[in-house]
């Protein structure tokens, strides 16, 4: 009776145009899961040459791993036989003759010819239309991470020009201020007795210049950092030497009774970019003296090894809260506990980053009230 199936069906002529000339795969196929008829769309899909499918079971076109339970699927099918895609929801594989498996999409109908039910499967090889989803998908996962990390930017930029905000109009209103009000009274101390008046105040106007002036160059330097335009200028030097020289350089700004005490151990000599640096040992020491109280000692340690170079900056300060140690070296930030005492948050975000042009490290360890030593390291090199 099978046997006689496709002369039939083929007898058809337009069922036979279809059939040959169809862009998709097209089987017929017997409730014994043979397959009677499969048009050449299939043959050239699965590598087999003509009517070499033809009496064939089924399961041959589909995976090893799946054969068993597809027999099972295919007997249901025919048992309760309804128009429908087949695995609707999973992901389905074909095997081609040479053992290559490949994605595809079924369709199933049925029909009945001479009292047997034969069902029918459009087969599409769907390789390309995967690739091109998984493309697209890795576009939108893509495109998802930059629009996240863009409103993650977006989000830290707002925090950031908050955070600035709040601080400019603190640190830029306090030495303003001062040097209004100490102008004013200059402006009034007329009488030769009131020299020593005036020279305070003098005083006063050139720390609040300073102070202005830090402020700003806080910024020009984390402008440069964040559009690259810092470059490096190494040169050999006295390590010990650079040290104590800076040293000099802020004892106008220690209070009463504070003392700078300098240590070295190994080689003198070294490479790095002086002005990197310089801002960075000045920037730890000015703020070693700033967080500690009159009579406390600070101390810088030069450590020279065959592989690195260590300084140390120590002090007796208020130290740094534990929760707080995080977030030390973000924009704007200060600890809790510094808010009474003048800064941008800057200060130790561009130590970090000059450290990392000097490929070096930067670490610290601190306590409330028991102070903090900041210890910076970059590789040694004696010669250019």
């Amino acid at each position: 009776m099978f046997d006689q199936a496709p002369l039939t069906l083929e007898s058809e002529a337009g069922f036979k145009a279809l059939f040959e000339y169809a862009t998709i795969g097209i089987l017929v196929i017997s409730h014994d899961g043979k397959i009677q008829l499969a048009n050449p769309c299939v043959e050239k899909l699965f590598g087999y040459e003509n009517d070499e499918l033809t009496g064939q079971t089924l399961e041959i076109l589909i995976p090893d791993s799946y054969r068993k339970r597809h027999q099972s699927h295919r007997e249901g099918f025919f048992d309760r036989p309804k128009a429908r895609e087949m695995g609707s929801g999973l992901n389905l594989f074909a095997v081609k003759k040479s053992g290559e498996e490949f994605p595809v999409e079924i369709s199933l109908g049925h029909y009945m010819l001479d009292n047997e039910r034969l069902a029918v499967a459009f087969v599409t090889d769907i390789t390309e239309r995967q690739k091109y989803n998984e493309q697209l998908e890795l576009k939108v996962r893509e495109r998802t991470l930059e629009l996240t990390q863009m409103l993650e930017r977006e989000k830290e930029l707002n925090e950031i020009k908050s955070r600035f905000v709040s601080m400019a109009s603190h640190e830029f209103r306090t030495p303003l201020s001062a040097i209004l009000s100490s102008v004013s009274l200059v402006e009034t101390y007329t009488k030769m007795d009131d020299e020593e008046k005036r020279i305070k105040h003098v005083e006063r106007i050139k720390s609040s210049v300073k102070n202005l002036t830090d402020i700003l160059n806080n910024f020009l330097s984390l402008d440069k950092l964040e559009q690259g335009r810092v470059e490096m200028t190494k040169e050999q030097f006295d390590i010990k030497e650079f040290a104590l020289d800076i040293i000099e350089d802020v004892k106008g700004l220690l209070k009463p009774g504070q003392e700078i005490l300098c240590e070295h151990a190994g080689e003198m000599t070294t490479v790095q970019d002086k002005k990197i640096l310089r801002n960075v040992l000045l920037n730890l020491l000015t703020n070693a003296i700033k967080y500690s109280e009159e009579n406390q000692p600070i101390s810088v340690t030069c450590r020279v090894n065959p592989f690195a170079v260590e300084i140390s900056v120590k002090d007796h300060g208020i130290g740094i809260p534990a929760e707080e140690q995080k977030n030390l070296f973000g924009k704007f930030y200060r600890a809790r506990n510094a808010v009474n005492h003048q800064g941008t948050g800057l200060g130790l975000n561009i130590v970090k980053r000059y450290i990392d042009l000097m490929d070096g490290d930067i670490r610290f360890v601190s306590a409330p009230e028991s102070g903090t030593e900041f210890t910076i390291s970059y590789p040694h090199k004696i010669k250019l």
